[in-house]
């Protein structure tokens, strides 16, 4: 599980932004919500152009140069901070992988498009395993390296991942924290539907979703499912050989889904879809996830998505989730003036469950 994040100089985050996963308190209800005493589910509140989109990218950058999953094409754009765009964004990871701590961290700037990794360290359990710089270049005796494949990975010039080459070049037993790595990393999943639909990580390409539910033959799993959530009945056509398109039923006329379906509806098919495909996620950021959706269809969405093994977290500006019946004070997040903070650690009151959050969100209670 990731257990510690840090970031300094990506787009808006000029100053380091520090986001720490293990520091959960002891409460006794929700405890689903918080794994190992770390924080498995949340939900970031913060306000307009505070930063919880860059900084859900900023966590997923990782995927840029330790996975094979897909990418966001453009993400290399507005990569740095403008008031230090020529600097290094700087990154830190902290995992927990069965016991062993394993800390990544990594400077990397944006040339064509392109992130170049500048210097990279990494340490297992306390001891450094790899390091590498502008001038020096270390890699433990264990992965097995001759003197000469450390000399040619020092001078190359493409400024690879030393991780990355260790990955794909050494044998690792199943077992090891660098496999480990390995599969979070791969497994990570970022998506959001606003403007347009995007995401990172867990597939390999895009999908159509409506082709999706067709070819797996779910059309009526996800009616059901629309009218567990939303009331919304729906009643689709039987699908015909070849066709990619999702129909519904209205009177006796066969019409498009896509056609009838309101912008909140057209968003639920997205997260239906998402929440078929995240059983092997180790890691997901939903932003801005229920944008479309009316409060208590928002709050249903979260339990659903909550129940999943997953450490998932989202965003929003909706206070009605802001609730010890959904989550509690350690898994409520503000991010604002370039810090990320739990509820619960940011004010003197002793938050117990029957505690109205949402009114003392609003009343000024919780304030960085």
């Amino acid at each position: 599980m990731l257990t510690r994040f840090a970031v300094t100089n990506y787009r808006g985050f000029k100053e380091r932004i520090e986001w720490d996963l293990s520091n959960s308190s002891n409460y006794s209800f929700n405890s689903d919500a918080v794994r190992n005493g770390i924080v498995k589910n949340g939900i970031i509140y913060g306000p307009n152009g505070s930063g919880k989109s860059n900084f859900g990218l900023a966590i997923f950058d990782i995927a840029n140069h330790l996975s094979h999953k897909w990418k966001k094409p453009d993400y290399y754009l507005n990569y740095a901070c403008a008031m230090a765009y020529e600097q290094p964004v700087e990154f830190e990871y902290t995992f927990n992988f069965r016991g062993h701590i394993v800390n990544y961290n990594y400077g990397k700037i944006a040339s064509e498009l392109k992130g170049i990794i500048i210097w990279e360290q990494l340490i297992i359990d306390g001891v450094k395993v790899i390091h590498k710089d502008k001038d020096s270049l270390y890699v433990a005796p264990e992965f097995g390296l001759s003197e000469m494949a450390i000399r040619n990975l020092k001078e190359s010039a493409n400024n690879i991942s030393i991780v990355n080459y260790l990955l794909g070049a050494v044998p690792f037993t199943k077992e090891h924290p660098m496999i480990s790595l390995q599969d979070f990393v791969e497994n990570m999943l970022f998506f959001r539907s606003l403007d347009n639909r995007e995401f990172i990580g867990l597939k390999e390409g895009g999908s159509n979703i409506e082709e999706y539910i067709i070819k797996n033959n779910l059309a009526n799993d996800f009616s059901a499912y629309l009218k567990e959530v939303s009331g919304q009945d729906y009643r689709f056509a039987q699908t015909v050989p070849g066709e990619n398109v999702l129909f519904c039923i209205m009177g006796d006329v066969r019409i498009p889904f896509q056609m009838v379906a309101s912008t909140g509806t057209k968003n639920l098919e997205l997260q239906y879809y998402w929440l078929k495909e995240m059983g092997s996620a180790s890691f997901v950021f939903i932003d801005e996830f229920d944008a479309f959706y009316h409060h208590e269809l928002s709050y249903k969405i979260c339990k659903r998505l909550f129940e999943g093994n997953s450490q998932l977290f989202v965003t929003t500006h909706d206070t009605f989730l802001l609730s010890n019946d959904l989550l509690r004070p350690d898994c409520f997040f503000i991010l604002q003036d370039n810090k990320i903070k739990a509820i619960c650690d940011l004010t003197d009151k002793e938050l117990r469950f029957g505690h109205n959050l949402e009114k003392l969100y609003r009343g000024g209670t919780f304030s960085l």
